[in-house]
């Protein structure tokens, strides 16, 4: 930015605080016209609080917001959007019942008369400009997490916004998707559009952003141009320390260990009653790392379901190290050695109930004596947990206070606690930040050493990449191949989650 062009946003010296903890402190922030600009820090760094107050979700205590000059005063989204500011926030804002296009348009048309079908055809063709595909037909509620994101995506270009924030914009696209969606980003910054880029990512980040900014407990840390730094120059900054990354030992033993998980032939079908899986065949083995690659909504959701006993299989078997736990049920999955780390960690806790209570969750009856639950004991649980989880929370809060690393950190100790033999993890770290991210890849490779079997179901396929000892690829509801990680690639891994064979 020149000394005299005026920038898209400007924040200054912004303030926000919850009770006694602060979340900005005084922070500044640029938004150039048409550049894609970088915004990283842990959870708990305040980066999403600052667009949240950019987006009048919230109100800063102190300080200034400009938009192309101009002082703003934005007290909610409805201003914001009036002042072309869009935001796709972690935590999805759709109403589950109504379709896709429904959700989209949703006060935006404010006629009595809406031409539904013009309207699919417009959020079909939004979707198109951004390489995502997508049913405007569809339910949302019968959506997996990945795709309820593409909605949220649409939902903001459909508006037509000139600064547009991301958090997370690729966790659902394969390798070739991502391509096409950063050719639409580089299309909408040609156009004067100003991007806010949030991710975890830092190959993405230097790949495509033209600055970058990074906090850390609530302060800018640093800001650069991202042709000035590197990647380990990023994840210092925001964690403070060198990162190491995942160090995964080969597997416990030469000899062929025996599968602790087999599926046989099963099929299942989704919400709508339509082939989920079909015919699927797999297993993994004791001290084993299965990944599962696949673009969202190709039987992924259903597959885990399956496996944690939430969902019928309509034919075939299911073998937890010999037992034939088919269309069981929840509970005889879990008393077989099935441990489920649920993909929407949100959906897998009671927000109001407290950290103690939630790593209890799922076998209060241990902890309850004649008829009442022993609070003391519940308690020492939990302290012991959070000790050994390095969880920041205490056991009394409520577990809607913590943050996304955090949260996932109590679910991991109340399933690991458990030892189980098979462990079903699907996105164990979509919107966490790096040091979350390098802790819970961690404790997976902790666990595989230990003799389990994981398998893991991800659309990070460089997580995928990093922690799985086989990749299984599939589409549409079947298993396309399988390949040993030390042969897979990028490339080969999209093309087949694309649907074509090597």
């Amino acid at each position: 930015m020149t000394t005299d062009e005026v920038p898209a946003v400007r924040m200054r010296g912004i303030w926000k605080r919850f009770g006694t903890v602060v979340a900005n402190r005084g922070v500044d922030f640029d938004l150039r016209p048409g550049e894609i600009h970088a915004l990283l820090g842990e959870n708990g760094a305040g980066k999403s609080t600052l667009m949240r107050i950019l987006y009048g979700l919230y109100r800063a205590d102190a300080g200034t917001i400009a938009v192309n000059g101009a002082p703003a005063t934005i007290r909610s989204p409805h201003d914001a959007i009036a002042h072309g500011i869009g935001m796709v926030t972690q935590h999805f804002a759709l109403v589950s019942p109504m379709t896709v296009t429904e959700n989209v348009i949703l006060g935006c048309d404010q006629r009595i008369r809406l031409d539904l079908k013009a309207a699919q055809q417009q959020v079909s063709a939004a979707a198109d400009r951004v390489g995502l595909s997508i049913d405007p037909r569809a339910l949302v509620k019968d959506l997996s997490v990945g795709q309820r994101q593409r909605v949220e995506i649409l939902k903001a270009l459909y508006r037509q916004a000139r600064v547009l924030i991301l958090d997370e914009p690729t966790a659902v696209l394969v390798p070739q998707e991502v391509e096409q969606l950063f050719a639409t980003l580089r299309r909408l910054r040609q156009e004067g559009v100003s991007v806010v880029f949030i991710s975890h990512k830092l190959h993405e980040v230097m790949q495509i952003t033209d600055r970058v900014t990074v906090m850390r407990a609530g302060e800018v840390v640093g800001a650069a141009e991202t042709s000035r730094v590197t990647p380990t120059d990023l994840a210092r900054m925001m964690v403070g320390r060198p990162t190491i990354g995942v160090i995964k030992p080969r597997t416990i033993s030469a000899a062929q260990p025996q599968a602790a998980l087999q599926l046989e032939g099963v099929s299942a079908r989704n919400n709508k009653g339509l082939p989920a899986l079909r015919n699927l065949s797999l297993e993994v083995r004791a001290g084993e790392i299965l990944g599962v690659a696949g673009v969202a909504g190709n039987g992924q959701t259903e597959l885990a379901q399956v496996i944690e006993g939430v969902r019928p299989v309509t034919s075939g078997r299911l073998l937890v190290c010999g037992q034939d736990i088919t269309n069981a049920g929840p509970r005889r999955a879990m008393d077989a050695g099935v441990g489920r780390i649920p993909e929407d960690r949100h959906e897998s806790v009671v927000g109001a109930m407290s950290v103690a209570y939630n790593m209890a969750l799922e076998h209060l009856d241990e902890f309850t004596r004649s008829g009442l639950i022993d609070r003391r004991r519940l308690r020492q649980h939990a302290e012991r947990l959070i000790g050994q989880y390095q969880i920041r929370a205490r056991p009394d809060d409520p577990i809607r206070t913590l943050s996304g690393g955090n949260m996932q950190k109590v679910i991991l100790a109340r399933v690991l606690d458990r030892n189980p033999r098979v462990i079903v993890v699907s996105q164990p770290t979509r919107g966490l930040d790096v040091a979350a991210t390098e802790y819970v890849r961690g404790k997976l490779v902790e666990q595989r050493q230990k003799g389990a079997a994981i398998l893991l179901i991800s659309e990070d396929l460089d997580e995928i990449l990093e922690l799985s000892d086989r990749i299984a690829v599939i589409y549409e509801g079947e298993i396309r191949q399988i390949l040993d990680a030390g042969e897979a690639t990028l490339e080969a891994l999209g093309l087949l989650m694309a649907g074509l064979r090597r």
